[in-house]
C-alpha cells in the first residue's frame, strides 16, 4: 500500500537529503577497490560539503593511493532509518555519486549526482546547487528523540491522533506508530497484517524550532478530540 499524505506541504527532495546527511551516524562508500561501511567517519560543512575520514585500513584509503590521479570514482550511500522500531524502518537512502579530493588526513567528496529513493520504491534526482544550499529541517537533529517519546511515553496521544486519519486508511490496522515528523507535519505508520500505509498530519503552521513542537501536537490533539471520532480499536494480526 502506499504512502498517503493529508498535506501537500512536504520537504524538498534537497531538504531531506541535507537533512540525512547531517543526522546520519554511517554510510556506505564505493570505489573499484571495494566496499567499506564506515561509522562516524564524515561530516558536513555548513556549506553542505561533504569530508570523509576513513581508517588508515579501509578500501577507500587504499583506492585513493590506487587511482591515476588520485581521485577515485566513488558512491556513497546513506540510508534514512525510522528512530522508532517499525516493519520495514528504511525510509529513504540517499545515493551520491562522485570523486573524493584529499584533504588533508582525510577527503572532499566532489559530487557529480544525487538521488533521493524513497520507500516507495520512488526515485529524485537532486540539483546539485540545490542540495548544497538546502538547509536541515529544524526537526532534523532533534526527531530521535522527539520520535522515541512520543512512542514510549505518548501511546495514547497516538491513539488520540488516530481519529485525524479516514476511517477506510484504518480497517485492519493493528498498530500505530509515530514514523517520522518535519517542519510540516507529523508521519504516522498504519500497520496492517501484511502490509502498511503511512499518513502525514499536517501541522497548522510550519516548526521554526524544537519550542514550537509541543504547541503544534496540542492543536493536533485538540483537533483530534473535537472530532469525537471512536479510537482505533487494533485488529487481531490474524485478521
Amino acid at each position: 500500500m502506499g504512502v498517503r499524505h493529508a498535506s501537500t506541504s512536504v520537504p524538498t527532495a534537497a531538504a531531506r537529503a541535507r537533512s540525512l546527511l547531517t543526522t546520519a551516524w554511517s554510510c556506505a562508500v564505493t570505489t573499484e577497490i571495494g566496499r567499506d561501511e564506515l561509522v562516524g567517519a564524515h561530516s558536513v560543512t555548513p556549506e553542505g560539503i561533504l569530508l570523509l575520514s576513513p581508517p588508515p585500513d579501509s578500501a577507500l584509503a587504499a583506492a585513493m593511493i590506487c587511482a591515476p590521479r588520485g581521485e577515485p570514482s566513488t558512491l556513497v550511500e546513506f540510508a534514512d532509518v525510522a528512530p522508532v522500531p517499525v516493519r520495514d524502518r528504511i525510509r529513504a537512502r540517499l545515493w551520491l555519486s562522485g570523486s573524493l579530493v584529499p584533504d588533508g588526513e582525510g577527503f572532499i567528496f566532489a559530487p557529480t549526482c544525487a538521488v533521493l529513493h524513497d520507500s516507495a520504491g520512488g526515485r529524485t534526482g537532486i540539483d546539485l546547487d540545490e542540495l548544497a544550499l538546502a538547509a536541515p529541517d529544524p526537526l532534523a537533529e532533534a526527531e530521535s528523540r522527539l520520535l522515541t517519546h512520543l512512542a514510549d511515553a505518548h501511546e495514547d496521544a497516538v491513539e488520540q491522533l488516530t481519529r485525524l486519519v479516514c476511517a477506510d486508511s484504518l480497517h485492519g490496522v493493528v498498530r500505530v506508530r509515530p514514523l517520522a515528523i518535519d517542519r510540516y507535519a507529523l508521519t504516522l505508520r498504519l500497520e496492517k497484517a501484511r502490509s502498511q500505509a503511512d499518513v502525514r498530519l499536517a501541522f497548522d503552521e510550519p516548526v521554526e524550532d524544537v519550542a514550537q513542537v509541543t504547541e503544534r501536537m496540542h492543536i493536533l490533539l485538540a483537533k483530534a478530540r473535537h472530532l469525537r471520532r471512536p479510537l482505533l480499536r487494533p485488529a487481531s494480526p490474524d485478521a
